[in-house]
């Protein structure tokens, strides 16, 4: 039985390799799920997501000349590809308009102007003043 691209068949999980993992697919053919086509999240270790012989629903994506099979699990979903009614979370209303966050800013910024020039000036007192001649 020829495999065609866009076919959605059982099959199951042959070997686990750190890029993808092999399906044994009906007819006795293996095919190849690519790391990024095992889930819709990100797949940082594949063992979380399958193991041997587990038993996957893939959807054909790819058959090249030399008759390497690309396969995808995500894609296989029935959900995939749908646009989900996402919200993002409500945005936090600044507290206090522009001109009140500069002033703010400013004085804070005079605040700490003064404190480092009386630092400054009490290291100066007591060095550096005229020389007494004997």
């Amino acid at each position: 039985m020829p495999v065609e691209v866009g076919s959605v068949l059982e099959g199951v999980v042959a070997g686990i390799t750190n890029f993808g993992a092999f399906i044994q697919l009906p007819g006795g053919e293996t095919g190849l799920v690519h790391i990024s086509e095992i889930a819709e999240v990100y797949v940082k270790d594949i063992n979380e997501f399958l193991k041997a012989n587990d038993k996957v629903t893939v959807k054909v994506i790819s058959v090249d000349p030399k008759g390497k099979i690309g396969l995808s699990i995500k894609q296989a979903n029935p959900s995939h590809g749908q646009v989900h009614n996402y919200k993002s979370p409500p945005r936090k209303k600044p507290q206090a308009n522009f001109e009140d966050r500069l002033a703010k800013f400013m004085k804070e910024s005079d605040e700490r102007q003064q404190t480092l020039r009386r630092s400054t000036d009490a290291k100066r007192g007591g060095r550096g003043g005229p020389r007494r001649a004997d």
